[in-house]
């Protein structure tokens, strides 16, 4: 068995989850917050798929479709190496494996076909690899090319154009000290890729608030809109944070004007990919904790589409994974032509992010 080989099976092995927590039957829209309290169910969720899940993988998290919607970029597990999945073939290949222990958090097509790395340099722990060390990485599309830093700390994720070299990223007190401890940044640039060694060009803050950290999330309507979460941290009488909000947002790039879609405080709902149409966002959100119970916040939470309308009353539930004990879908993308959702299976028990394979959620015609 060649090496590739060899790492792969390690991968799947690795990230099968101890119990498996649950998939849904099929869609469901809202149910009505006044119904009686539902039991979550046990049982086997790979088992139980629509006819519009597919598995894809039996470990990796944080998919991300290719301009071409040919391929999905994936992380083979949290500080990790990078993959990219061949929808036709089914193929995985390794992007990172020629960097030795590689602790990548995510990966993300350009319009270009190359790839933004995001992670720290190396492992230290949880908390200060995710937030302080975490920095943008360049990964040429050519075989065996190797990653270059962009020379930027950053916050979280980031906004990709999928008609451009734009990028958008946040920053908060830990990976840019000048900014205030609870203050946070959203900043618009340009990958140049004209010269020998690629850069970030034409940065712009283009949105700073206290005390909410942000995290861009897409660009949308030409690269003139984008959307964003705003974490709202919850704390308790002492100022300890115990959970954490999130509301989803969108900031025209033109006017500045920002408007919050969610609009249910006190709840948890973090917008992920956006549809073509420029007018509805995949959320994370726990919304089906009005009749499940439960946690509130990022543990319990299910994949849900809203409408950009600014009233948050028009939100329809996609995946029912968080029905199950222990189960949740996270992290969804949608293709550039709005035909396919990719996401992840994904256990409350575990921090954000973590995942243990990927599913594809056809919308049809």
């Amino acid at each position: 068995m060649n090496v590739s080989l060899i790492l792969l099976a390690s991968y799947f092995f690795a990230a099968l989850p101890s119990e498996n927590p649950g998939l849904p039957s099929h869609p469901a829209k809202q149910t009505p917050a006044d119904e009686p309290l539902k039991k979550r169910k046990a049982g086997s969720p790979l088992d139980q798929l629509p006819k519009n899940i597919q598995v894809l993988t039996r470990f990796g998290e944080r998919a991300d479709f290719s301009p071409d919607n040919k391929r999905i970029a994936f992380m083979a597990k949290s500080f990790g190496d990078a993959m990219v999945l061949d929808l036709a073939t089914r193929q995985v290949k390794c992007l990172t494996c020629n960097v030795p222990a590689a602790v990548f958090l995510r990966v993300m097509h350009l319009a270009s076909g190359d790839y933004i790395l995001i992670g720290p340099e190396k492992f230290e722990d949880i908390r200060i690899s995710r937030s302080r060390d975490n920095e943008l990485w360049f990964l040429s599309k050519e075989p065996g090319s190797k990653p270059v830093k962009l020379g930027v700390h950053m916050s979280e994720g980031m906004a990709i154009s999928k008609k451009s070299m734009k990028i958008a990223y946040s920053q908060v007190h830990d990976q840019a000290p000048e900014l205030p401890e609870k203050a946070s940044r959203l900043v618009v640039c340009e990958v140049d890729l004209s010269g020998g060694t690629p850069k970030l060009v034409n940065k712009k803050v283009v949105y700073e608030g206290d005390g909410y950290p942000y995290e861009a999330q897409d660009f949308f309507d030409n690269d003139t809109k984008m959307t964003f979460v705003r974490y709202e941290p919850v704390r308790d009488e002492a100022g300890k944070q115990i959970n954490i909000n999130a509301s989803v947002m969108t900031l025209d790039l033109k006017t500045n004007e920002v408007v919050n879609h969610s609009q249910k405080p006190q709840t948890y709902n973090e917008c992920e990919g956006i549809f073509p149409d420029g007018k509805h966002t995949l959320v994370e959100a726990d919304r089906q904790c009005d009749w499940l119970g439960g946690k509130r916040g990022p543990s319990n939470i299910d994949i849900w589409k809203l409408k950009l309308d600014g009233t948050g009353k028009d939100f329809v539930r996609l995946t029912n994974f968080n029905d199950y004990e222990g189960g949740k879908a996270s992290n969804p993308v949608v293709s550039s032509d709005g035909k396919y959702m990719a996401f992840q299976l994904a256990n409350t028990a575990d921090p954000a992010g973590v995942g243990y394979g990927l599913l594809l959620y056809s919308f049809g015609k």
